[in-house]
């Protein structure tokens, strides 16, 4: 492919155009069943999640994230959804971090069940405002998990935030 120095000024605007034109029409006909069961379709609206996640749009790639990550075929897929919710949640999407805890939470094949790092990403998701962060937080710390001790004054506290959060409908 072409650096972006090569590629003149008014085609990158137009390159990016397309691809935000194109994103939006995928995640619109993400809705209809019909299309989803077609493969070419399919194909076709992943290109644009994956091309719209590769220009660096925070909701991009959390929404394509979840997507590879949940239904995505092979390992090869989950670590690129992975890829994009680190990414993502770098950015300050909620979601992402939220799912990153639950990933670390969970483990795989690969990679044991790291209690602190759920804490890390489900901390961050509650900062952006996430309506189950404060819940999980408050079970890790009340049952502890691998790498966090139980800490009764912890869980309460987080407990409290979850009941107000649940309270406010965010």
């Amino acid at each position: 492919m072409c650096s972006n120095s090569i590629i003149p000024p008014m085609s990158r605007l137009l390159w990016r155009l397309r691809a935000r034109l194109g994103y939006w029409l995928a995640r619109r006909l993400f809705h209809w069943p019909w299309v989803m069961r077609q493969p070419r379709a399919w194909q076709w609206m992943q290109g644009q999640y994956g091309r719209m996640a590769n220009l660096g749009d925070t909701s991009a790639q959390s929404f394509y994230g979840h997507i590879l990550l949940f239904r995505g075929q092979g390992l090869g897929a989950r670590e690129e959804g992975l890829r994009l919710l680190r990414l993502a949640a770098a950015g300050g999407d909620g979601k992402a971090a939220y799912q990153l805890g639950v990933q670390a939470l969970q483990g795989n094949t690969r990679q044991a069940p790291d209690g602190q790092e759920a804490v890390r990403y489900w901390t961050q998701a509650l900062a952006a405002g996430h309506p189950l962060a404060a819940s999980r937080l408050s079970q890790l710390y009340r049952d502890g998990a691998p790498g966090v001790a139980a800490d009764s004054t912890l869980a309460e506290r987080y407990a409290v935030q979850a009941d107000d959060v649940s309270r406010s409908g965010r």
